[in-house]
């Protein structure tokens, strides 16, 4: 009976220790309060900060939001005629564009057929004359008017963001690059400033930039005006950092322009060997080489190697140049 009484009395014993380690002995410890003081205090933080979280999230939705719309807009389909006749800076209509091609595929054709060159021979040569020449013009010009806009947007960068930490509002300062940039930047940047007058945003008008001129940059700079037109920001921090990336990328072409033309000059060589290996030939034996023009077979020949020197050049050309 002794043994049950001790261990009745150590089980309750143990039972009013535990009981009051678990209520009694926070209170007296101080624990208790130090976690009400813990829990205070990690509610208080985001009190605080809730307003700064919501309008950081808010400005990344904003953000990606702009980003998907310019990705969505950079996806668009096949670029119609009209469109790269601007692009090349010309003023003519997709009408005028098809005469020219026609007339000039017309003389061509005609002229092979009187120089006394064979139907076989003067067929590819016109269809080429009319088809491939003016278009690989109007890509010669848009190429051209490319690189003078992208070698006079960095200054126009510059320009904005002087104006913009003088006081100026964004679109004085693209009114001031329009009055001194020039041509292709002046109509580009006109166009802006048209398209803004009428009543479309200045984020979504300089958006549009890209589609008139097909850049990287171009993009980047309708990108960066978007975004601080939807979200806020240091803008003129932001087209600093815009401006430096663009000098970069220059600078970028400019080392890969170097370092490619080694390869450039001996595509180049390749390609000039057979015209140079003809001539040469006719100057020696004018009879031995004058079958190629004289002959049917020598004129399908000739319309033979000059496709596939074409496509030789093509894809040498296509090797050799490198996209960043």
């Amino acid at each position: 009976m002794n043994l049950q009484a001790l261990a009745l009395a150590f089980m309750a014993a143990a039972a009013i220790g535990g009981l009051a380690w678990v209520f009694i002995y926070p209170i007296l410890s101080g624990e208790r309060q130090a976690e009400q003081r813990r829990a205070a205090f990690a509610k208080s933080e985001p009190v605080a900060r809730r307003a700064e979280r919501a309008q950081l999230r808010s400005r990344r939705e904003q953000v990606e939001e702009t980003l998907r719309e310019v990705e969505s807009r950079s996806r668009k389909a096949k670029v119609s005629l009209n469109t790269r006749l601007a692009m090349a800076g010309l003023s003519w209509s997709k009408r005028q564009f098809f005469i020219i091609s026609g007339v000039l595929g017309g003389v061509v054709f005609f002229a092979t057929l009187l120089g006394g060159g064979g139907l076989l021979a003067a067929a590819p040569l016109g269809f080429a004359a009319g088809f491939g020449l003016p278009r690989w013009l109007l890509g010669w010009l848009k190429k051209r008017r490319e690189a003078k806009f992208l070698a006079a947007l960095p200054d126009a960068v510059d320009i904005i963001v002087r104006g913009i930490k003088a006081g100026l509002p964004l679109f004085d300062s693209i009114k001031v690059v329009t009055a001194d940039a020039p041509e292709p930047l002046r109509t580009e940047f006109a166009s802006i400033v048209e398209t803004q007058a009428v009543g479309m945003p200045l984020g979504d008008a300089c958006l549009r930039l890209f589609e008139r001129m097909p850049l990287p940059e171009a993009n980047f700079f309708g990108i960066v005006v978007s975004i601080q037109q939807k979200a806020g920001g240091n803008l003129s921090e932001a087209l600093g950092n815009l401006s430096k990336v663009l000098r970069d990328r220059k600078r970028m072409a400019g080392k890969i322009r170097a370092m490619s033309m080694e390869a450039k000059a001996s595509a180049a060589i390749i390609g000039a060997i057979p015209p140079t290996i003809m001539f040469l030939i006719y100057l020696m034996t004018p009879g031995y080489i004058s079958l190629l023009w004289t002959t049917q077979i020598g004129h399908l020949m000739l319309a033979g190697c000059v496709t596939w020197m074409t496509i030789g050049v093509l894809v040498m050309r296509k090797m050799i140049n490198f996209d960043f």
